[in-house]
């Protein structure tokens, strides 16, 4: 008959809960792993396959009980360097709706929202689409292995126990915050430096002929060369979004202190 100490239940289980708190927590925010059309139990399951993949080859948990105090500042700290690891390359996607809701309101398709089936939320239609292309992308590059890669490496940079981010780690995700807004900008900048030239010679037009209807002429036209100019300017958005991605996960790692 088997027989365990409460010292070998607890150090067991330490061995498997931290581990999977850090593993959850990035599946938990990490995009395609964290879309909303994905059911929990699904979710969860993943997590508890890729902590039983990775257990083994960790060194051995801290002694400490779980349930201590000093159980719990572990306990946080995996689960918030899971959460940091796969909230930068979620900032990337919110990037691409942000740049998307840009070039919606300079097309005039401001008003013209749909669900997100990933988040749940509603974004801008040119948001949705240009993050449908970032999702493909994404997985084409296998982003999804890389951010995997990633959190196995930071078990050996950054073992399970109470040292874990710092106040500059998180001024790093701050910082990584302006890179977001800026990669919106930089990929929404060439759409729209074309619309706003069509624009600007509509207000010329305006002023030349003033009896010409600029609301039935101008909104149907800048919505149609909207479309063709973000058709044409699509490929260049590509190294935008692949460079965004490739910052995210080069920022993970030095938070992480993956060489």
């Amino acid at each position: 008959m088997l027989s365990f100490t409460a010292a070998e239940i607890g150090g067991l289980l330490g061995q498997y809960f931290w581990p999977f708190c850090r593993v959850a927590g990035m599946i938990m925010v990490a995009p395609v792993f964290a879309t909303a059309f994905i059911p929990v139990q699904i979710r969860v399951l993943l997590a508890v396959a890729l902590t039983a993949a990775i257990v083994p080859i960790l060194e051995p948990a801290p002694a400490v009980e779980v349930l201590s105090f000093q159980g719990l500042v572990i306990t946080l700290q995996q689960v918030l360097i899971g959460v940091t690891i796969g909230f930068l390359v979620q900032m990337v996607f919110d990037a691409v709706v942000i740049s998307g809701q840009i070039i919606a309101m300079s097309m005039g398709l401001g008003f013209a929202f749909m669900v997100d089936a990933q988040r749940g939320v509603s974004v801008p239609i040119v948001g949705q689409f240009l993050l449908i292309m970032a999702t493909l992308l994404y997985l084409t590059m296998d982003g999804h292995l890389i951010l995997i890669e990633v959190l196995v490496n930071s078990f050996n940079s950054m073992p399970v126990g109470q040292a874990g981010l710092v106040r500059d780690d998180m001024w790093s995700v701050v910082m990584f915050g302006a890179e977001m807004f800026k990669g919106a900008v930089q990929i929404a900048l060439p759409a729209v430096v074309a619309l706003q030239t069509v624009l600007i010679a509509f207000g010329v037009m305006s002023r030349v002929a003033p009896t010409m209807n600029l609301f039935a002429v101008g909104f149907p036209a800048a919505m149609t060369l909207g479309f063709l100019i973000l058709m044409v300017t699509l490929p260049h958005m590509q190294p935008a979004l692949f460079g965004l991605l490739q910052s995210a996960f080069t920022t993970g790692r030095d938070i992480v202190g993956i060489s």
